[in-house]
């Protein structure tokens, strides 16, 4: 019996696990936070039957995936389906466009006694409707503040917010890389959308570039946030200088071993992306600025001293951060509504967040 599938909006306001039988290549491009890319066809045979579409049409192109994935090859395929599925019961199909791919898969199932509801419109639907929930954003508000004064720490005391540094895997500077990579621009764009669509209030997010790394805020994100109030989170010097060097020194490090295995080049690793860190933003420390610089960061690395560390980076946040982050904010001085510390801002944001409303963004 053919099982209906269920509408979008509630596959992504209940994490709906999805079976994506797309090629790997297209997975890799952009999927969803809830989907496993189990194909049924792989990158280099759906290379052969595209290919064999565009020179002999599709009734060929038909015939030649049908001969690529038999026998054992689709015994094999339709045990992984069963596997996932025994797994996750409650898991909905689609291919690119819910098209030949996604119809075999389900008649393969059904033939095999299981049935899966298989989406209308595939991968191509359930991007568009995640694509024009950012035509229709609750409101926002900023939190800004100085590098290293714990906007980050602060936005996850919150219920009403979203992580946009998260997501993007990225701490939004030209320091922010994670060792262990971003996603891909539309992985990121669905997995915020998805974030909008359940919270559905207004949010507080942190004040960002329209740059993560190399992720860019879709445009409609970018104009919400150009154009919502700002709150100023301050600290001392001194404060920001120890919360950085945890955070960038320690922990950065901690994740860099895990990865590697090895204390040597987890070392080695942590001081070149720093240097190329430094490398990065030459232009604007200056040549003997950024000569200054890179020799005390090196220096540092090269004796493991946790002083020299903060040496470096007290005077990259008093020479080049606080400079550029001062100047942003005077172009956004007149929608600054409060600035204070830690335990102040969070009341203030708390109080705001008690008081909001759920915002319609259907």
């Amino acid at each position: 019996m053919k099982t209906e599938a269920l509408n979008l909006r509630e596959i992504f306001l209940h994490d709906v696990p999805l079976l994506d039988v797309r090629a790997p290549v297209e997975f890799a491009q952009g999927a969803f936070p809830a989907a496993t890319n189990l194909p049924i066809l792989n990158d280099e045979e759906r290379e052969q039957v595209g290919i064999c579409y565009k020179e002999q049409g599709p009734e060929a192109a038909e015939v030649l995936g049908h001969q690529l994935v038999s026998g054992d090859v689709r015994a094999q395929r339709l045990a992984t389906w069963i596997s996932y599925l025994e797994a996750n019961p409650s898991a909905q199909l689609y291919c690119f466009r819910g098209g030949k791919r996604s119809q075999l898969t389900e008649s393969w199932l059904a033939e095999a006694g299981y049935s899966i509801p298989r989406i209308q419109g595939g991968y191509k639907r359930l991007r568009q409707y995640l694509l024009d929930i950012y035509e229709h954003l609750p409101p926002v508000t900023l939190l800004s503040g100085r590098t290293g004064t714990g906007k980050t720490l602060l936005l996850r005391q919150l219920e009403a917010m979203i992580d946009l540094e998260s997501h993007a895997n990225h701490r939004g500077s030209a320091f922010g890389k994670h060792p262990a990579g971003q996603p891909s621009q539309i992985d990121f764009e669905n997995a915020v959308a998805i974030e909008f669509l359940k919270k559905n209030r207004p949010l507080v997010l942190e004040d960002e570039s329209r740059l993560i790394g190399r992720i860019h805020l879709p445009l409609t994100l970018q104009a919400a946030m150009k154009a919502a109030p700002v709150v100023v989170l301050e600290d001392s010097l001194a404060a920001r200088v120890e919360r950085i060097s945890q955070e960038y020194i320690h922990e950065q490090f901690s994740i860099l071993l895990a990865l590697t295995g090895t204390a040597e080049e987890a070392h080695q690793r942590h001081k070149a992306m720093f240097l190329e860190a430094i490398d990065a933003i030459r232009k604007r420390l200056g040549g003997v600025g950024h000569q200054e610089l890179r020799a005390m960061v090196a220096r540092a690395f090269e004796v493991n001293s946790m002083q020299l560390h903060c040496a470096w980076i007290e005077r990259l946040l008093v020479d080049y951060y606080d400079p550029m982050y001062d100047y942003q904010l005077g172009l956004k001085a007149d929608r600054v509504c409060f600035r204070g510390n830690t335990g102040e801002v969070l009341a203030f944001l708390r109080d705001r967040e008690a008081q909001s409303s759920p915002a319609a963004i259907d």
